[in-house]
């Protein structure tokens, strides 16, 4: 009953083979910019089944619950679901097809931890199933817990190889939990990562590779063997460290072999990402000239690394890979645009070929393909277009449109992204993109709103943004900086991160401002500042650097703290790295908005969300508590079991509502 239900209220919001509107009776509503703009996107993931006849895609209902529907691409075919997760607390990740008529599908939530009583309050977990494609059958994949298991395990289980060649069998990295009950302990039984051949239809599990208790990823060959092992180098009390050393086998021995080393935290040491098996090598990121590159390596014992492709001003982000087996086929990166350099010819030649038949949707990338690759499902879009998918038939080379991803946006005017730069206050030239609100090319005395980027090892690329997008359309010119302290760039852009080097950072991000205003964009008397995570801990700490040139700031779950930031995160595996990336000393209290704020004299509005493991709620509470008791106007909006990105499209909403409306107010304009 309640998938029927989930069907009949889901399956009219999609633009399905047909490309035909869905018809709703009674007069048309008027356009709800902050509905259509925070609704999350229709199509959260899609895949290709192997024999490239169905489809599988996942789709947001109600909170932060998902749909998994399969269908045919036979012409007239309906969707069915599949599967489902209401988002109390399991959500979706995705799903994968194991056969024709199976699917595997990984869901996440997150529990109170009662054990430890932590700041971050929540523990994540992580749990696979498997699921015929017209729902019947639904098993849990991950491996089994009982009363007695050593520990909980947050994430007990993933699918490392897809074997294509089998029906439904896939090689799974497993979490080991052995019993502590006196009448099931086994003496060698130790917790570790362990990798194990499971047969998605009976549950039959048959070892591959024993746990280790120092295993921390494995990679195969797309063909069923375990060629890579990483092992987390761990501190006296068993906590890991940032390094990990990576493991390799040759083609015809079980015998592990040192391949390289890699620290996680500043990125130095080769990282192997994928194995060719016909060329016997690993390709993996090394840094050259201290800008991120490819490099492969072979797997017969002579250890050479061979540069594969490099770019001599922006690190590689990104590996590009299609098929059941992950075939390398290019790498991406992005500079003013994002770009992808293609290493197999056939790709490259298709590609260009769709570009011509698709010229207005310039960012497209092959994103899921059939067993033979005979068909390919490619994403295209742009940043005035959400993008759609696109089923590409190599033999009769045919391109059929598929689905929309942001319907509510179908003939909404998109505002155009420029890329350009701006001086620091040192001189030094600032990437960044500029969007104006549709249909203005000469912007002169606007309502503005500077969005720096989250991270804040991160970067904003060219293309669609929701948040960014909103604003434009309700009249702000939006001005993202990729501020020194972002990532892409190389280690001397990066510098020592944007907590570390908090000044440099946050000064780009107000030297951006200061542009807006200096060249007339920007009406000084209508200048904002909006950030979520790192971006919001940005715009907190502007002040610290010009208390008045912002007249209003928002921030979405922010950084308000370091030192809290750092015990936030005390009860997981992840301090040290969090701790040393954050730092010591004086910046952790100079570089806290909260040690600020007797100098903030514009208002403040902050939204968090109580379920925020990335950064706690009591962040904000503390912030909003600290302002109110400096004199500041803050207003902190609060949002029940919602985590760090807000997974809901009606909580989105509702947050672009009152931000909108908030700066309205601040800037003296007409709601």
């Amino acid at each position: 009953m309640l998938r029927a239900r989930i069907a009949s209220t889901v399956l009219c919001a999609l633009t399905l083979l047909s490309g035909a509107p869905c018809l709703h009776a009674g007069s048309p509503k008027p356009f709800d910019a902050a509905a259509a703009f925070g609704a999350r996107p229709d199509i959260e993931t899609l895949r290709l089944s192997p024999d490239g006849m169905s489809v599988a895609f996942v789709t947001p209902i109600q909170g932060q619950g998902s749909v998994v529907y399969t269908m045919s691409l036979t012409p007239g075919s309906k969707p069915k679901v599949a599967f489902y997760a209401d988002g109390k607390p399991f959500r979706m990740n995705g799903c994968n097809w194991v056969a024709n008529d199976r699917l595997v599908c990984s869901t996440y939530g997150l529990l109170p931890d009662r054990i430890n009583n932590n700041l971050a309050g929540h523990l994540p977990f992580i749990r696979l199933y498997a699921v015929n494609a017209d729902g019947t059958k639904p098993q849990l994949l991950s491996a089994p817990q009982s009363q007695y298991s050593a520990s909980f395990a947050e994430q007990d289980g993933a699918v490392i190889d897809w074997l294509p060649d089998q029906d439904g069998s896939v090689l799974m990295e497993q979490i080991h939990l052995p019993n502590v009950h006196p009448g099931s302990y086994v003496g060698n039984d130790i917790t570790g990562l362990a990798v194990n051949l499971v047969d998605t239809r009976t549950l039959a599990s048959k070892p591959v590779i024993p746990p280790r208790r120092d295993a921390a990823m494995y990679l195969t060959d797309g063909h069923g063997r375990v060629r890579i092992m990483g092992e987390r180098n761990l501190m006296p009390d068993g906590r890991p460290t940032p390094e990990i050393t990576y493991l390799y086998r040759t083609q015809d021995s079980d015998d592990w072999h040192e391949l390289s080393r890699y620290n996680s935290t500043d990125y130095t040491g080769f990282e192997p990402l994928a194995v060719d098996r016909d060329l016997n090598i690993v390709y993996g990121w090394k840094k050259l000239n201290g800008r991120i590159a490819l490099y492969s390596m072979s797997l017969e014992g002579l250890l050479h690394q061979d540069l594969v492709y490099s770019r001599p001003d922006v690190d590689l982000d990104g590996l590009v890979r299609i098929g059941r087996r992950n075939r390398v086929v290019g790498v991406s990166y992005s500079t003013e645009y994002p770009h992808t350099e293609f290493f197999a010819d056939d790709i490259k030649q298709l590609l260009a070929a769709m570009h011509q038949a698709l010229p207005q949707q310039p960012l497209m990338t092959v994103t899921d393909a059939s067993a033979d690759e005979s068909k390919l499902l490619v994403f295209a879009g742009s940043d005035t277009d959400p993008g759609a998918y696109y089923i590409l038939d190599r033999n009769s080379h045919a391109l059929h449109k598929l689905l929309e991803t942001r319907v509510k946006l179908a003939g909404v005017t998109l505002a155009r992204v420029k890329p350009i730069t701006y001086p620091a206050a040192d001189g030094q030239m600032i990437p960044a993109y500029l969007t104006l609100p549709p249909g203005i090319d000469n912007p002169r005395g606007l309502p503005a709103i500077v969005m720096p980027h989250g991270g804040p090892s991160a970067r904003d690329e060219w293309g669609f943004d929701w948040l960014a997008q909103f604003y434009a359309a309700r009249g702000y010119v939006v001005l993202q900086p990729n501020y020194r302290g972002s990532s892409g760039y190389g280690d001397a852009w990066f510098r020592d991160n944007g907590f570390k080097d908090w000044e440099i950072a946050v000064g780009d991000v107000v030297a951006s401002g200061r542009w807006l205003v200096k060249e007339g964009i920007a009406d000084p008397a209508k200048l904002g500042i909006v950030g979520w995570s790192y971006g919001g801990y940005a715009a907190l700490q502007s002040v610290a650097i010009d208390p008045t040139l912002f007249k209003a700031i928002i921030a979405i779950a922010p950084v308000t703290d370091l030192e809290a930031l750092k015990r936030e995160h005390g009860f997981f595996s992840n301090y040290y790295e969090v701790s040393d990336f954050i730092g010591a000393g004086r910046h952790m209290r100079a570089g806290s908005p909260i040690t600020h704020a007797d100098k903030f004299k514009q208002p403040v509005l902050l939204f968090h969300g109580t379920e925020d493991r990335n950064v706690s709620v009591e962040e904000s509470r503390t912030m909003a508590a600290a302002l109110k008791a400096a004199g500041a106007t803050c207003d902190l909006v609060i949002f029940e079991d919602r985590d760090h990105q807000l997974q809901d499209s009606a909580v989105r909403a509702a947050m672009l509502r009152q931000s909108d409306a908030f700066l309205r107010h601040a800037f003296g304009m007409s709601p």
